[in-house]
Formats: structure tokens, sequence, C-alpha cells
């Protein structure tokens, strides 16, 4: 499990002029993996590091080799919208070991 910490949209707050922002904050699964992918290689880590694991587990969300859990819901689609107030818990859930291994040697998938 990978705890993240949400960032408040400040914009959104300005503009709405509505509380709720600041309590809970809409992202889209994909932000909130790149989020994780950060907690998980750490602030130190290469800019090109970073953004190539952020771009090798997007296209595993893609192909569907894993799901995310966050916060208890099940999430496959990286454009879906999560609603988060202070930390999600984002957990992987691998679907199929051989095609993850397969693909992580260069092998064909089948």
């Amino acid at each position: 499990m990978i705890r993240v910490r949400i960032p408040l949209d400040l914009q959104a707050i300005a503009e709405s002029e509505a509380a709720v922002f600041a309590l809970a904050t809409p992202l889209r699964v994909r932000e909130l993996l790149a989020l994780a992918v950060r907690e998980a290689i750490g602030d130190l880590a290469p800019a090109d590091k970073f953004s190539r694991s952020v771009l090798r587990t997007l296209d595993g969300l893609y192909a569907g080799d894993f799901a995310l859990s966050i916060d208890g819901r099940t999430y496959a689609d990286p454009d879906a919208v999560v609603v988060c107030a202070g930390t999600a818990d984002v957990r992987f859930f691998v679907n199929d070991w051989r095609r993850v291994r397969a693909r992580g040697r260069g092998l064909p998938i089948r």
C-alpha cells in the first residue's frame, strides 16, 4: 500500500468560492497514479526515472496487467475521477503474473 498526500486545488477553491473543494479534491486516476509513483521512488529520484516509471505504470494499467484500489474502490480506467480528502491509500492488484513477467523480459504475451 502506498499512502499519498492529496494536494489542494487552490484554483478550484478560488474560482468556485465553495469550501467543498477545500475538503475534497477531485483527481483523475492517472494523476493519483503519478503521485503514488513519486511517493514510491522518492523525491530525489531523477526526473527521467520518474517519467519512465509513470509511463510504464500507465502502460500496464491500459494493458489490463493490473488494477488499482484507491481507498477501497477498484479502478482500471486511468481517466476515471476520484474524489479524495487529505490522503489516499493506493494498492496495485496484478491480474496475471505470467503476462507481467513476460512483458518485463520482452517476451511475446500470449
